[in-house]
């Protein structure tokens, strides 16, 4: 695996890393390219201020180290909204708007409030908040034009009380293979992200079996990130992703480039 392609900075309520030094550890990692990939939360407020980054502020700091670093690694500039169904229109003004390589379409929220502050599992059962988030995820890839890929697919499971024991492929068919259906016909992907290996679940995002159905509906589109908020988390637990591709029928991977697929192989 050569590239990872969602990472984030210090541009990200969540993260103190500077864009430089994810730059270097991915060097240091033997990468040959990454993306970049910001939160744009549009309406969370559950950190403290909206989870937002100034655009203009993001490309006068990046676009200098694409060229600092060229010859070294390959830079890209990408950026992860936070869908919710009624931004829709927001973020595709958002999008065409400035020239990004590629764009991650995320479910951070359900009911306007942020899955991981852990506020919505309150008075609920895991599969009642797994179920909602699912339901939510539908809607969204059906409203949303201005993604490429679906980020972290059942990522909910990191923060309910029973975590995967209340999550399954069949527990939730009905929901995850309209979503896959919906991404396919509308020519979106889906995103591998090792990051659930790293908060210890026996998976990454999504389950093998949601990667399994992906690739018999003839989904093709795949990218891979480790959800790095500091130079030592990127291209995390790579070998383990590699092997679950290739258990599930994945012989290549996707990268982004202004916005169009690029086919590598594993």
């Amino acid at each position: 695996m050569r590239a990872d392609v969602h990472m984030h900075t210090n541009f990200s309520h969540d993260s103190e890393a500077l864009p430089e030094e994810m730059i270097q550890g991915a060097i240091q990692k033997g990468l040959e390219m990454i993306c970049i990939t910001d939160h744009f939360d549009k309406d969370n407020m559950e950190w403290g201020a909206e989870d937002i980054f100034d655009p203009e502020a993001y490309f006068q700091v990046l676009r200098p180290l694409q060229e600092k670093y060229q010859g070294k690694i390959r830079v890209n500039i990408g950026v992860e909204i936070g869908m919710q169904p009624y931004l829709a229109p927001f973020y595709q003004e958002f999008v065409e708007k400035y020239p990004f390589d590629f764009v991650i379409g995320s479910v951070h929220s359900i009911w306007r409030r942020d899955i991981a502050a852990g506020s919505v599992f309150e008075g609920r059962t895991d599969e009642e908040v797994y179920r909602a988030t699912l339901e939510e995820t539908l809607e969204d890839v059906r409203l949303h034009e201005s993604f490429d890929v679906l980020g972290h697919l059942d990522y909910m499971t990191r923060y309910g009380s029973a975590r995967e024991q209340e999550y399954s492929y069949r527990r939730y068919q009905d929901l995850i293979d309209e979503i896959l259906k919906t991404l396919i016909s509308k020519g979106k992907g889906l995103e591998l992200n090792t990051a659930g290996l790293k908060y210890g679940l026996p998976y990454a995002h999504p389950h093998q079996d949601v990667l399994r159905r992906y690739r018999e509906l003839g989904g093709e589109i795949l990218t891979v990130g480790a959800d790095g908020h500091k130079p030592e988390h990127i291209a995390y637990d790579f070998d383990r992703g590699i092997e679950i591709l290739r258990d599930c029928g994945f012989r290549y991977y996707t990268e982004f480039q202004d916005r169009k697929p690029v086919f590598r192989a594993l």
